[in-house]
């Protein structure tokens, strides 16, 4: 199945989560949100939020600064 992450394409198993995801593409859990179809996805919801073919996910790493 295809997806678009940070509009990179990838291919993921069917029935992936966003934490199958986040697994997929070693990327930490901690200091991100994640957005699906311009949607945000509260962390709670990641393990049972299902990706569908030609999803667009937007990965947001948080950072510091003044």
């Amino acid at each position: 199945m295809n997806i678009s992450v940070n509009n990179i394409q990838k291919e993921i198993s069917k029935g992936s989560s966003i934490e199958d995801l986040l697994l997929l593409l070693n990327h930490t859990q901690n200091g991100i949100a994640v957005a699906i179809n311009e949607e945000i996805i509260l962390k709670d919801n990641w393990s049972n939020s299902t990706l569908n073919e030609n999803d667009s996910v937007l990965l947001i790493q948080a950072t510091q600064g003044g």
